[in-house]
């Protein structure tokens, strides 16, 4: 099998092709030619945080790893551990260790043979897994862009903050749609409003927060006039984003019976139940920063964030529209797609569909049909989400409780609420272990 990128979903797929009794080749084209985030030529570098996120039990990040844990994952149960640093809950590791030992790991392995070199063709007659990163080449992006077709292939992300749909204070959001539009009768927003002192504080706010450092050179120059941050926005007059994002036009405050001076529409997110998304508010804060400014928005004074607000470059295919929850191409079983040109986000994502590639090509490989792991797991949700979201509005997502279907009988207590979808998810991932006919 040939595997395309030797970063995290890459090595963790060759590990599994190889556990599997198979012949892996990895391509890296590192370091002949390095990316624009790139320092090195080790496989796996960590090129942002190097913190896997928390170990924290019964938490969504613990369960995708514990998940991964139990099918042997090379990166989470064996590299991990050793390159680990003290950091609380999370699971964080030494970058240069890490990225040493799974090089070292993949280079010793008999089974798989690594390549240094680009590929800018995927021969039909191969099984392929392509894990070529955000960053992925122009040659090869032109490859993707030929078998799926050009609407199939984003190159910038712009993603919106998410919050907990529980942590919306319903005494200030208000439910409705501009000039009382909407598509099936419902009122299709919430709506935080503000009056103008409001405003202007948030605005203030917004201003003087610190921004996350790019770790690609003269990123900031590369913004789509379409999906700028809102930040940028703020810095282009004080009124601009009244009249972009925040404008207030065709809503009612029922508190007031007035227009509010500016208001933040929440959209729900049609697959993640539970969650609504920040309408236009794709920003470059440090996340600590917009938890801060973004509890200014009247409603949101006690937000959980799901997912925090980023802008960057990205190619990633449009997965729901062209992939099956094994993560092969519809059109072309034989070629799997994993990491984040899949369209997940972050590390351990990154590394859980690495594994789920690696498994499935090995058993299409071996002459079987791969099979979708349950969804009641944190993988099988993720998978799920990949391939059945919206293809019309299709975002990059982590893993959170709300990609996992909810409980028949949920209890009120939120950490209860968590521990038995954890629970729930575990036991189906081991019956499933348990029939061979299925794993």
């Amino acid at each position: 099998m040939h595997i395309i990128g030797g970063g995290l979903a890459g090595c963790e797929a060759a590990w599994q092709v190889a556990r599997a009794g198979a012949c892996a080749v990895l391509y890296e084209m590192r370091p002949r030619r390095q990316t624009p985030a790139h320092k090195t030529g080790a496989l796996a570098e960590l090129v942002c945080s190097n913190s896997l996120k928390s170990e924290q039990v019964d938490t969504a990040p613990w369960l995708l790893k514990e998940e991964l844990r139990r099918l042997d994952s090379l990166l989470i149960a064996t590299i991990a551990p050793k390159a680990r640093v003290p950091a609380g809950h999370a699971l964080t590791v030494d970058r240069e260790l890490f990225a040493a030992e799974v090089t070292h790991a993949i280079e010793k392995d008999p089974a798989i043979e690594i390549r240094r070199e680009e590929v800018a063709n995927l021969d039909p007659e191969k099984i392929w897994i392509v894990a070529s990163g955000p960053l992925t080449s122009d040659a090869l992006a032109g490859e993707i862009a030929r078998l799926t077709g050009s609407a199939g292939l984003f190159f910038y992300d712009s993603i919106s903050p998410i919050v907990d749909a529980e942590s919306i204070d319903p005494s200030i959001a208000f439910a409705a749609s501009r000039y009382g539009k909407s598509i099936d009768g419902t009122d299709d927003y919430l709506n935080c409003p503000f009056d103008k002192p409001q405003y202007e504080a948030f605005v203030d706010a917004l201003l003087a927060a610190s921004s996350v450092p790019s770790h690609i050179e003269d990123d900031h120059v590369r913004y789509f006039e379409a999906c700028l941050p809102i930040e940028e926005l703020a810095r282009r007059g004080r009124d601009t984003l009244r009249f972009g994002p925040m404008k207030p036009m065709g809503l009612t405050d029922p508190r007031t019976g007035r227009r509010p001076y500016a208001v933040v529409q929440l959209r729900s997110e049609n697959v993640r139940s539970g969650s609504y998304n920040l309408v236009g508010f794709q920003n470059h804060m440090r996340f600590g920063e917009q938890e801060r400014v973004l509890r200014m928005i009247p409603g949101l004074q006690h937000a959980e964030f799901l997912r925090y607000g980023q802008v960057h470059r990205n190619t990633y295919i449009n997965a729901p529209a062209l992939l099956e929850e094994t993560l092969c191409l519809r059109s072309s079983p034989n070629i799997f797609f994993a990491g984040q040109i899949s369209g997940v986000e972050g590390y351990v994502e990154s590394i859980a569909t690495g594994l789920i590639a690696g498994r499935n090509a090995s058993t299409l490989a071996q002459g079987r049909s791969p099979r979708a792991l349950p969804r009641e797991t944190a993988l099988g949700s993720l998978c799920a989400y990949v391939s059945g979201a919206d293809p019309g509005d299709y975002q990059p997502a982590n893993i959170t409780f709300d990609l996992l279907p909810k409980l028949e009988h949920p209890p009120r207590d939120r950490k209860q609420r968590h521990a038995l979808v954890c629970k729930r998810a575990l036991e189906s991932l081991e019956e499933f272990l348990l029939c061979p006919t299925l794993s």
